[in-house]
């Protein structure tokens, strides 16, 4: 069982670069409050930090790395095999679009 542990703790580790990376994006733009992220994110709420990027990212014109670490965190969290079940809209579904529609721009 200490090896699931060691996994996890890597996996979050991993997950919480990748969602620092993208954070680092809206750092400096004006009207973005990243005061709930950075909360989420010292809480180990890295759900609720992914949510909180997607949506804040969502209506920015921001560039392809900021979802390709988006994308790269919610692999990790395993958040796209979670949105085959769910009947709605996810946050991951969003972030599946931007990223495409940033791909498409580059």
């Amino acid at each position: 069982m200490n090896v699931d542990r060691e996994a996890l703790q890597a996996s979050w580790k991993q997950t919480r670069g990748h969602l620092a990376s993208a954070r680092a994006h809206l750092t400096g733009l004006p009207d973005i409050d990243l005061s709930a992220t950075s909360e989420f994110l010292e809480h180990d709420e890295l759900g609720l930090a992914f949510d909180c990027l997607v949506d804040l990212g969502g209506d920015l014109n921001l560039p392809l790395s900021f979802w390709h670490h988006l994308d790269r965190a919610a692999r990790e969290m395993r958040l796209y095999s979670d949105a085959l079940h769910t009947p709605h809209l996810t946050t991951a579904d969003l972030c599946r679009r931007h990223l495409a529609a940033a791909s498409e721009q580059e």
